[in-house]
């Protein structure tokens, strides 16, 4: 289906706690002060990050650095790919993210390659910034603006997320028009799930799931699931024992491509093993806060609540029936830009191989949540 736009192996414990916000704002993400006009595009332009730090851009940026794959993904997704000159190893699923520079390194980003690519801007993720700060404070003290992102939390999170990477990168209207398509999706699928009983879901990965105040969790909710996890007293990526599962007892299991749910007495005796009520979703759209964890939402949704996925899906189309016979407003260059919905067909992901020790899996895959 296509949709209109206008021109549009990290430590586990710091991934999953990143560093402490020293600004945020109400919804979690960071305080922003703004020199020249946020709906006009101008610079220069100055934010506050997630450290607290403020962070000046001169200039449109022409050459973009993203040490993490969900900016990454965005940065795609609102068509200015070609403004990225190096990418993270867990952004390479991304089409021509070949051609960009592995800015990864040795536990961390290479600040060498990162200066290499001479970048007018670098977007950190918080996982980064929480066991390789100096790395980072290196590349600030090179003179280069730095943008460090708090921790998503929620859907709507991502799509704040989606507006401030198209605000710091000089793609304001692309980044505006990215995030509300996203919150029209969300609307829809909420829409389309009213009325319905919600069974309780279990994310899991490698023994940890996702608790309370976490994108992910939000993601199962919008699907029409209850967060097992988040109704326990889990909060943020923790690992989950046997005895909670069993006790939870959970109808679905929601788990990214490639992951392995355990063969145990507790998992065997769930209501989602037994049954085989068991969603992979693509790792890509599952693990990453970026445009693409609507996809994810999508996917279970359709497993598990197939007559409210057909309604959504009816609702979608008929709203995309009125703008299409709505006349469009077109940039003052007169162009526009048509972008296909990502299709599943990545392949395997282009995180790395997965190591057979779970601890190490598991922060990896915590990893490609930045």
């Amino acid at each position: 289906m296509l949709r209109k736009a206008l021109v549009l192996s990290v430590l586990l414990v710091t991934v999953a706690a990143g560093p402490a916000a020293a600004a945020t704002a109400a919804d979690g993400g960071p305080v922003e002060s703004h020199g020249g006009d946020a709906t006009t595009c101008e610079f220069p332009y100055a934010t506050t990050d997630a450290t607290g730090t403020e962070v000046e851009v001169p200039e449109d940026p022409q050459r973009v650095v993203t040490l993490n794959p969900s900016a990454a993904q965005t940065m795609w997704e609102i068509g200015a790919r070609d403004e990225v000159v190096g990418v993270s190893r867990y952004a390479t699923y991304l089409d021509g993210a070949n051609e960009k520079a592995n800015v990864s390194g040795a536990n961390g980003p290479s600040v060498e390659v990162v200066l290499n690519a001479e970048p007018d801007l670098v977007l950190v993720p918080n996982s980064t910034y929480g066991f390789a700060a100096e790395r980072v404070e290196q590349i600030r003290d090179a003179g280069i603006p730095v943008y460090v992102f708090g921790e998503a939390t929620s859907l709507s999170f991502v799509a704040e997320k989606t507006e401030r990477i198209g605000r710091l990168t000089g793609n304001c209207e692309a980044g505006v028009e990215r995030a509300d398509e996203m919150r029209r999706s969300l609307d829809l699928m909420r829409q389309a799930l009213d009325g319905e009983e919600r069974p309780v879901g279990l994310n899991v990965f490698y023994g940890y799931t996702s608790g309370a105040d976490t994108f992910i969790g939000d993601v199962m909710e919008t699907a029409g699931l209850r967060n097992g996890a988040a109704e326990v007293g889990i909060s943020g990526f923790q690992p989950i024992n046997d005895e909670t599962v069993a006790n939870m007892s959970p109808t679905w299991i929601v788990t990214p491509e490639g992951s392995s749910i355990p063969r145990n007495a507790a998992y065997n005796s769930t209501t989602a093993v037994q049954e085989g009520n068991v969603v992979r979703v693509n790792t890509n759209y599952l693990q990453q806060p970026a445009p693409r964890s609507v996809l994810a939402a999508e996917t279970i949704l359709e497993a598990i609540h197939p007559d409210a996925y057909a309604e959504y899906r009816d609702l979608e189309a008929s709203e995309e029936s009125t703008i299409a016979d709505t006349p469009m407003t077109v940039t003052p260059t007169g162009t526009t830009v048509e972008t296909e919905r990502p299709g599943t067909e990545t392949g395997t992901p282009g995180f790395g191989v997965v190591t057979a020790a779970a601890a190490l899996a598991a922060a990896a895959l915590l990893a490609r949540r930045r």
